[in-house]
């Protein structure tokens, strides 16, 4: 599975180097009427599938992180909840079964 993401990111990386070195022109972007920004395409474009990316994937991780809170908790109640209890009378109880078994 290391392997398979290693290759899937570097495919990534050449084909944004590749882009990059093909698109390597100014633009100007019109964010409001009197503020006009002049930059690289390249950095345009990954700046926008940045502020997509981030956010998402932040969400991503936070759901993660809250759902694997939620299966330990459940596992622990589960263990919590299904462990024998150890009191005088079930104590007393696996004694007096334990002699009866063993009497022919």
């Amino acid at each position: 599975m290391t392997m398979l993401r290693t290759i899937f990111w570097v495919l990534v990386i050449a084909l944004l180097a590749a882009f990059t070195a093909a698109n390597w022109h100014p633009v100007e972007v019109r964010i409001w009427e009197g503020l006009l920004l002049e930059t690289r395409l390249p950095a345009l474009v990954i700046l926008a599938f940045l502020l997509g990316l981030v956010p998402t994937w932040l969400l991503y991780r936070a759901t993660r992180w809250r759902l694997l809170r939620r299966i330990a908790n459940l596992e622990t109640q589960l263990t919590a909840k299904t462990a024998p209890s150890l009191t005088s009378t079930n104590l007393e109880a696996a004694q007096t079964a334990e002699t009866k078994s063993e009497t022919p």
